[in-house]
């Protein structure tokens, strides 16, 4: 069988944690493709870049015949497709980019998949998409759940979802769409909460904490995100979804709170600024279907994780620093309307 996957994104936090993860554990062989924007960052796989069954190459999905090349020049068992804009904060003030990257790009893929006819092809989603909890007593999301995105990026996000089914009902293409919690660990660009919160208190900075931090996200570790990605990929059933989480909801503000602790450093750090618009009061989603039917369980426990985060963190401050210097985080601190908290 052919066992080569072209992994879309693969140069980004949960897509360079998936590649490492299926390298381990798996005999795959792995193209990655990202067209390394901002948060897009080779050094995420500095430790496999000679490994003979991972390559990489250059390219945006944005780009159908660019696409085409590589599919005409690779046969490919599987796409898995991480590649999008994912900060909920710039979708609000650049929408089209979203657009563009999440459901024009994704349609490029599904039709280039389409006619190489892939064996398996799988969207990776986002919790986003079924819109918020508005109350604590209010049960978690199901794959069932009405789609309600409350964001340009989780509405992009939503979109590239129905477009991947869509292309299962009607030309009998082998999808699968898996929808995840909010994830933490390694490699996680400085502009989402956690690795935001940590940059900056460590440098004993005021953190910026939307509202009254009440907001609820439910947490993952990005290996387990990759158990279930993979777990769905070679046993879910086809035009299936399958939510993966952890039940493992926090409060933003219990949250900082937590790592404030970690690290010794003063809740007076902590700046309460302007709410973004349309912020979602709590995310929380049902996995036990994936449970259930593909064996997954979480493996990691949050407060044991959270520490090694943030000492990766701590003992990677040459890779943080890169990221944070850039010309894109110079633009963000410059030109957004909020402050950053990030999700």
């Amino acid at each position: 069988m052919n066992k080569k996957i072209l992994i879309t994104g693969g140069a980004g936090f949960i897509g360079s944690n998936f590649i490492h993860y299926l390298l381990k554990n798996t005999d795959y062989e792995i193209l990655n493709l990202d067209a390394l924007t901002y948060a897009g960052n080779l050094e995420n796989l500095r430790n496999v870049k000679d490994d003979k069954r991972y390559g990489f190459i250059k390219c945006d999905i944005r780009i159908k015949d660019d696409l085409k090349k590589v599919f005409a020049e690779n046969e490919f068992y599987g796409v898995i497709n991480f590649a999008a804009e994912s900060h909920v904060d710039r979708s609000i003030l650049e929408p089209a980019v979203f657009i563009d990257t999440n459901v024009k790009g994704t349609l490029n893929l599904l039709q280039m998949s389409l006619e190489a006819r892939v064996s398996r092809f799988l969207q990776i989603s986002t919790d986003e998409v079924y819109g918020e909890l508005e109350n604590a007593e209010d049960k978690p999301f199901t794959e069932n759940s009405q789609i309600k995105p409350n964001s340009p990026y989780a509405a992009s996000k939503a979109a590239s979802d129905l477009l991947a089914l869509s292309f299962m009902r009607t030309y009998k293409m082998d999808v699968i769409v898996t929808r995840c919690s909010n994830n933490y660990g390694p490699y996680q660009f400085p502009e989402k909460l956690i690795p935001l919160i940590i940059y900056k208190a460590l440098k004993n900075e005021k953190l910026p904490v939307y509202g009254d931090g009440l907001n609820v996200r439910d947490w993952i570790h990005v290996d387990d995100h990759s158990k279930g990605v993979l777990l769905a990929f070679e046993k879910g059933e086809s035009g299936s979804v399958y939510n993966i989480g952890s039940r493992n909801e926090k409060k933003n503000i219990d949250l900082v709170k937590e790592i404030l602790s970690m690290l010794n450093r003063s809740e007076n750090l902590i700046e309460f600024v302007k709410d973004r618009p349309g912020h979602d009061r709590r995310y929380a989603i049902n996995p036990s279907k994936i449970e259930k039917e593909l064996g997954f369980f979480s493996e990691h426990d949050f407060t044991k994780s959270l520490k090694e985060t943030i000492e990766w963190y701590k003992n990677n401050s040459p890779w943080v620093e890169d990221c944070t210097s850039g010309a894109y985080m110079e633009y963000y601190e410059k030109n957004y309307k909020h402050k950053m908290e990030g999700e």
